[in-house]
């Protein structure tokens, strides 16, 4: 049987608390997107959607480092306690897409 705590390939596991928080954030930042939509619609000055479209980067960019923080601290680290060293490779790669 699969012990709940376990990370595997294509599934996590989070607290609540983890998704709570993850879900909330990713309300506002989807808030924001219909702001910035309902902006463009109504003409708003270019320089205030741009400065909205900066936030949601800025706030998307956060979202992904609490779950890089989360992943790293429990599916990778326990992939590689269980001898799946390979878990690195798959790492790096989805740093080198986070940073470009």
């Amino acid at each position: 049987m699969i012990e709940k705590s376990q990370c595997h390939i294509n599934t996590a596991h989070h607290s609540m608390e983890f998704k709570v928080a993850m879900k909330n954030r990713l309300k506002r930042i989807e808030g924001q997107i219909r702001g910035i939509n309902r902006m463009i619609q109504e003409d708003i000055y270019c320089d205030d959607i741009l400065n909205q479209m900066a936030a949601v980067q800025s706030a998307l960019i956060s979202a992904g480092e609490k779950l890089l923080d989360a992943h790293i601290k429990s599916c990778v680290v326990e992939q590689i306690q269980g001898g799946r060293v390979e878990v690195i490779d798959e790492l790096m790669t989805t740093i080198r897409k986070l940073i470009r």
